[in-house]
């Protein structure tokens, strides 16, 4: 075998430190080169206010005496004039019967839809094969937490039973259980009227389950003349939730925020016009209230009332509630203020070529394109420390390169990186 010459191993030699040089060096820069992104996000500052105030409604109490109560309505459901919107009960008995009636409410309701569906259908072996699906369906939809034609299963359901059932005697077999179930209720109804009394709403409105004794007290005629000392006044004053009440019935549609800000906040309402509140306590949601009133300052303190005709199911069970008073918002990109550089602008000299600094600034930031950093302008909107609010600048009339260039939520932004420039392979 012929031996390698002197040659030969002085330039394996050579390859092999280049080698290892070249792989010192690269881990020596995955060490030291503080290379690191951040995937941007779209983010909304608010310059807002806190403020603590109650709500004020049109509201009237509903009495009802008794030991067990049944309210009907849902809260925040609006009722008409005379609807029923309790069953006060004597007792358990009284109770008792009470539940035996929707028994057979349901069992009736079922009868007829059954008696509904027709004689046509009545195969057994068909009627055999829809219980069996029927049943699948109802299963289905009750693992999957799809509730919204549960009940229409469920009744189809027990009516394919009661048609299986009828299929020994037919239709006379589903009439005559109707005559039966019917005298069954009128039977009720008559042992009922004694200790059972239905209770009506007195007017229309839109009713809530919790009456907590200021309905008397915190009126809109009370917010007349607002101011801090009176509205502390007013809620200072001892309640206590009235006795028998089944709930009460707000019987006009705009309701009230009455509140007491620092003076400088106040400074930046003006009457008639329109402020965002945000409630986050008890209830989630914003409001476009209108400022109905702004009092003189008292003690540095202003008392302030917003008006509203929207969400009023939805507040109508809340009474004394902290909120933001929402004046303006800016939405951008939120990300790291290190990632934030500034460099000088420069132009192409038309004569040689070379590219030259005008003097001016730019700020910005370096977006990772494939394997490139990308140079993008940004405007800082809002600074929070740390971190800032920024969006893309563009010209009047941005071309389509500018907007395709455009910072977007979920762009890949270089955070810490050495000696970075536009177009750079980073990667």
């Amino acid at each position: 075998m012929k031996q390698p010459t002197i040659i030969t191993k002085v330039v394996m030699l050579v390859i092999f430190l280049a080698g290892v040089v070249y792989l010192v060096g690269a881990a020596w820069q995955i060490f030291t080169d503080p290379f690191s992104t951040i995937m941007t996000y779209e983010y909304t500052v608010d310059d807002a206010a806190e403020a603590t105030g109650w709500l004020v409604r049109t509201e009237q109490v509903i009495p009802g005496q008794g030991s067990i109560v049944d309210v009907l309505p849902d809260q925040g459901e609006k009722v008409g004039a005379g609807q029923t919107v309790a069953v006060v009960y004597r007792d358990e008995t009284a109770l008792d019967r009470s539940r035996q009636r929707r028994a057979l409410e349901l069992k009736l309701q079922q009868l007829n839809y059954t008696l509904l569906r027709g004689e046509a259908s009545w195969d057994n072996q068909r009627l055999d094969q829809s219980i069996t699906d029927a049943m699948a369906r109802l299963r289905a939809s009750a693992a999957a937490g799809d509730l919204t034609g549960l009940e229409e299963q469920a009744l189809t359901l027990k009516s394919l039973v009661l048609q299986r059932e009828a299929t020994y005697d037919g239709a006379a077999s589903i009439d005559a259980q109707i005559q039966a179930v019917q005298a069954q209720i009128n039977a009720l109804d008559q042992a009922s009227g004694a200790d059972t009394t239905a209770v009506r709403a007195p007017v229309a409105g839109t009713f809530s389950a919790l009456a907590d004794g200021y309905e008397s007290v915190l009126t809109p005629a009370a917010l007349n003349n607002l101011t801090p000392l009176s509205l502390e006044t007013l809620t200072a004053q001892p309640v206590a939730a009235p006795e028998g009440a089944v709930g009460k019935l707000i019987t006009k549609a705009t309701w009230y925020f009455a509140v007491t800000v620092p003076e400088e906040v106040a400074a930046r309402l003006v009457e008639g016009w329109s402020v965002r509140i945000r409630f986050s306590r008890d209830w989630s949601g914003e409001v476009a209230m209108k400022t109905e009133s702004i009092s003189a300052p008292q003690d540095g303190r202003t008392a302030v009332v917003f008006s509203s005709d929207r969400h009023l199911a939805d507040t109508s069970l809340l009474r004394r509630q902290t909120v933001d008073l929402i004046f303006d918002s800016t939405t951008g990109i939120r990300l790291p203020k290190k990632a934030i550089r500034t460099i000088d602008v420069t132009r192409t000299d038309p004569d040689t070529g070379e590219k030259v600094p005008t003097g001016e600034k730019q700020v910005g930031l370096y977006v990772l394109t494939g394997v490139q950093a990308e140079w993008r302008p940004v405007e800082i909107l809002a600074d929070d420390g740390d971190y800032c609010l920024v969006q893309s600048v563009l010209s009047d009339n941005p071309t389509a390169t500018e907007q395709k260039k455009m910072l977007r939520a979920g762009d890949e932004v270089i955070v810490a990186a050495e000696d970075l420039f536009d177009g750079k392979v980073v990667r």
